[in-house]
């Protein structure tokens, strides 16, 4: 998980908050890790955050 460093500030404290969302996010390739990260682009609250790290294994 080096990469954590690298993600947008509030998306990473979500995925450490939810360890087996983390754990799915590291286990997908780099691009569609990437594709992710974009989407998150669009949320503008912590609430709303947390609730697409929350759902992240059924996406």
């Amino acid at each position: 998980m080096d990469y954590l460093q690298e993600l947008p500030m509030g998306f990473g404290m979500a995925l450490l908050q939810n360890r087996n969302a983390a754990m799915y996010f590291d286990s997908l390739p780099e691009s569609e890790r990437q594709r992710i990260i974009q989407k998150t682009s669009s949320i503008r609250s912590k609430k709303e955050m947390q609730s697409f790290v929350d759902n992240l294994i059924n996406e």
